[in-house]
C-alpha cells in the first residue's frame, strides 16, 4: 500500500525483504486498523446503514485517492461522508490531533531546464554560463514566498536538486536542470507562487543570457477538513483516545485523501505513533500499540454517525 524507495534500517525481524523498498509511512498499519474495525463491525453489527471501507492505494505519488474517486467509488456505494486516519510520529500513542479547514498542504513540483552556450571554463566570455544562471535562479526563487506571499499565509518553495551536464572542472555546461516542490494551503496563494516562479525563472535566465523552460506540475490539492465532520471525528476520538487536540497546527506534507474530501464532506485525523523516527525515514517503524486506538476510533465514529435503531 505504500512502498517507498528507501533501504530499511530498522533491524526488525519483520523488516522489508525487498532491497531498496520499505513500509516507511505506516500505511500497512493503517490497513491493519481498518481490517480490525471491519472484523469488529461485522461481528457486532451495532450500527444501522452501510459502511464502506476504502483501502486507498498508491498514496505515495500515485494518487490512488483520485483514481478511486474517478472510478466512481463515492457514487457506486452512495458514500455520504468520508473519514481518514494517519499515524503521526512525535505525538504520544493514543493521542489524536485534528483541525477544521486546511490540515495538509497541496504538493506541486517543478523542473527547470536552463540552456546557455557550452564552452571552456578558461574562456567564459565565449560561453553563456548555465551554472551561474542556475545559481542565481535558485537564490532568486527564495524571494517568491518571502516577498510575494502574505506573511500570515503559509507557503513553501524548496529547490531540491541542481544538476549540470558537466562533471569536470574545465567545462561550462550547455544545460542545467533545477527541480523542486511548492506547498500551499490556499488556492490563490498556489496560483501566485506558480506565476511568480515562472516570472523569476524566465527573467533571471534572460538577465544572464540564457533561456529557461519550465515544467510545472500540479499535484495533490490541500487536505481541507469539513468543520461539521471534524467535530464528528473529535467526538469519536474523545471517547477512545487518551487526548485530542482539536486545533493542531497544519503541516506541509500532502495527502491524496484530499481528492476524497473534495468529493464528499469528511475529515482527516492524526493518531500518535509515539517517539519514533518520522515517516519516510529509513528507521521509521509503525507502533503496534497505536493500532487498537485506530480500530476503536473507526468503530466509535461509525456507531455514533449511524446509531442502531432498536425495534
Amino acid at each position: 500500500m505504500d512502498a517507498l524507495p528507501i533501504e530499511e534500517a530498522t533491524g526488525a525481524a519483520y523488516a522489508s525483504q525487498v532491497p531498496g523498498k520499505m513500509h516507511a509511512c505506516g500505511h500497512d498499519g493503517h490497513t491493519a486498523m481498518l481490517l480490525g474495525a471491519a472484523k469488529y463491525l461485522t461481528e457486532t453489527r451495532n450500527f444501522d446503514g452501510t459502511v464502506v471501507l476504502l483501502f486507498q492505494p498508491a498514496e505515495e505519488g500515485g494518487a490512488g485517492g483520485l483514481k478511486m474517486v474517478e472510478d466512481g467509488a463515492m457514487d457506486r456505494w452512495n458514500v455520504q461522508e468520508v473519514y481518514g486516519l494517519h499515524n503521526y510520529p512525535g505525538l504520544p500513542v493514543g493521542e489524536f490531533a485534528i483541525r477544521p479547514g486546511p490540515l495538509m498542504a497541496s504538493a506541486d513540483q517543478f523542473e527547470i531546464v536552463v540552456t546557455g552556450k557550452g564552452g571552456h571554463a578558461a574562456e567564459p566570455h565565449q560561453a553563456i554560463d548555465t551554472t551561474l544562471a542556475s545559481a542565481q535562479i535558485v537564490v532568486s526563487l527564495q524571494s517568491v514566498v518571502a516577498r510575494n506571499v502574505q506573511p500570515i499565509q503559509p507557503a513553501v518553495l524548496s529547490v531540491t536538486a541542481l544538476q549540470t551536464e558537466s562533471d569536470t572542472f574545465n567545462v561550462i555546461p550547455q544545460t542545467a536542470h533545477i527541480r523542486g516542490t511548492v506547498r500551499c494551503f490556499d488556492p490563490v496563494t498556489r496560483d501566485l507562487v506558480e506565476a511568480r516562479l515562472r516570472a523569476v525563472v524566465e527573467h533571471t535566465a534572460t538577465a544572464y543570457g540564457a533561456s529557461a523552460a519550465i515544467d510545472y506540475q500540479r499535484g495533490y490539492p490541500p487536505t481541507i477538513n469539513n468543520p461539521e465532520a471534524t467535530q464528528h471525528a473529535i467526538n469519536a476520538a474523545s471517547v477512545v483516545g487518551v487526548k485530542v487536540n482539536p486545533e493542531t497546527a497544519p503541516v506541509m506534507p500532502a495527502e491524496d485523501f484530499s481528492y476524497m474530501l473534495e468529493a464528499r464532506p469528511g475529515a482527516y485525523i492524526f493518531l500518535g505513533n509515539g517517539d519514533t523516527p518520522m515517516c519516510h525515514h529509513p528507521a521509521y517503524d509503525f507502533t503496534d500499540d497505536a493500532a487498537p486506538f485506530g480500530v476503536s476510533y473507526f468503530v466509535e465514529l461509525i456507531e455514533q454517525r449511524m446509531p442502531r435503531q432498536e425495534g
